[in-house]
């Protein structure tokens, strides 16, 4: 199996690579482009286009097992194929938890059987993810996760949290938190500000998020446990991360695509396909976010796809569950917002924080074009117009609120191991 992509740029920031060339796939290995292709070779022209090392999503709700009328293994994974991503890492809050090896084994079978690219699995912190009693973190490790997270919630208790740390230490897992007080949010349902005073919404204030990202700015800095923080979405969390960062504590954070794209404004009509958690915040909190993604405190790209069934979304406001589609519009959301119209990173860094620094974060060998790695591999049109249809969406679910956007930049071709998995 044989494939050569011509005249694309190269961007590969693992290897410093930014130029104009050919890239060989033969057998599923990036090969050296001295090697004589065979005549039945396939041929790709890729003129115009951005080759690059396979995009990686470390933050994707899958929902198998038990959620299965929301979204399942093989339609998460088409969507993601869809978006450019040729690995997705799944959380842990299913039907049951992914917290103890048999669950992760079961996941693991079922994307084998039925994804179409990468399926790398996160363990619960805590046993159903409960908050109360750490889970079976060594087993984790045996079985296979790359990472440890109770997202969809967050622990609370601050010293079993240390000792999950501690834990995660010995085995060489990364903990991933989702940063909620729930104290200080209460029922909060969007952010706390004049919008939800108008609207008559309980507010979710961002100081909810900011003081557990300064928690585990404490904790990574006590335990030399490394701790990405999800789904960042307010100003305080960026200056945190920015000044721990700054002293060489292992914090990490990730932006998703909606907190800079949209704003509170947007819930005026109180359609739940913007509802999500960490809430949509005001003007000041996004431009705080893409200062953090310009500057460097920000380090990875995500998107916290989360699929809900119609029905579930058709509610009032507060009743809605938390979340929406993202696997499919993320990379064409990031292209048009942070590169072609703020311009506040260029196509490099942005595929930097797609592949490489996800790739390091976890551990993984992804992200990379170095001769004789896997050839997984995204092609994408930065110039690329397009509209967004949520009825074409490859996932079980439709709720985005980007439905009918246009969008400048999109994944032409997913290729994983040296299979093209999806094309336009």
């Amino acid at each position: 199996m044989t494939t050569l992509l011509k005249n694309g740029r190269i961007i590969d920031p693992a290897n410093g690579r930014d130029e104009i060339g050919d890239l060989l796939l033969v057998d599923g290995k990036i090969a050296a482009t001295s090697t004589k292709p065979p005549a039945d070779a396939e041929t790709v022209d890729c003129t115009g286009q951005i080759i690059a090392p396979g995009l990686i999503d470390l933050h994707v709700h899958l929902r198998e097992p038990g959620q299965s009328a929301k979204e399942t293994i093989a339609t998460g994974t088409q969507a993601a194929a869809a978006g450019g991503f040729t690995t997705v890492v799944c959380m842990p809050n299913t039907s049951p938890s992914i917290d103890n090896p048999s669950v992760v084994a079961w996941v693991q079978d079922k994307a084998a059987a039925e994804g179409c690219v990468n399926v790398y699995v996160t363990g619960a912190i805590t046993k159903g993810i409960s908050g109360e009693e750490l889970a079976p973190i060594g087993s984790l490790k045996k079985a296979g996760v790359v990472a440890l997270t109770d997202d969809g919630k967050c622990v609370q208790n601050h010293e079993l949290m240390r000792r999950a740390l501690e834990y995660a230490r010995m085995f060489g897992l990364v903990v991933m938190d989702h940063c909620q007080e729930y104290n200080l949010v209460g029922k909060g349902v969007m952010h706390e500000g004049a919008v939800s005073t108008q609207l008559g919404l309980p507010g979710w204030p961002a100081i909810g998020e900011e003081i557990i990202v300064a928690r585990n700015a404490q904790l990574a800095e006590l335990t030399g446990t490394s701790i990405h923080c999800q789904h960042l979405s307010a100003a305080g969390s960026v200056r945190i991360l920015r000044e721990a960062r700054s002293r060489g504590v292992p914090l990490s954070g990730e932006i998703c695509p909606h907190h800079i794209a949209l704003t509170d404004e947007s819930i005026r009509g109180y359609n739940t396909n913007f509802k999500m958690n960490p809430p949509l915040r005001s003007q000041a909190h996004v431009e705080a976010l893409i200062e953090g993604v310009a500057d460097g405190a920000i380090t990875i790209l995500a998107s916290d796809h989360a699929p809900h069934c119609g029905y579930e979304k058709e509610v009032e406001f507060d009743q809605a569950p938390f979340g929406i589609l993202g696997l499919e519009t993320e990379l064409g959301l990031f292209l048009d917002l942070l590169v072609h119209k703020r311009k506040a990173i260029d196509l490099p860094r942005l595929i930097q924080l797609y592949t490489e620094n996800p790739a390091k974060l976890l551990g993984l060998d992804r992200g990379t074009l170095s001769i004789g790695a896997v050839a997984d591999v995204t092609i994408i049109d930065p110039g690329l117009e397009w509209t967004v249809d949520k009825e074409q969406s490859a996932s079980r679910s439709r709720n985005t609120p980007f439905h009918g956007w246009e969008l400048k930049g999109r994944a032409t071709r997913t290729i994983v191991a040296g299979k093209t998995v999806w094309s336009v």
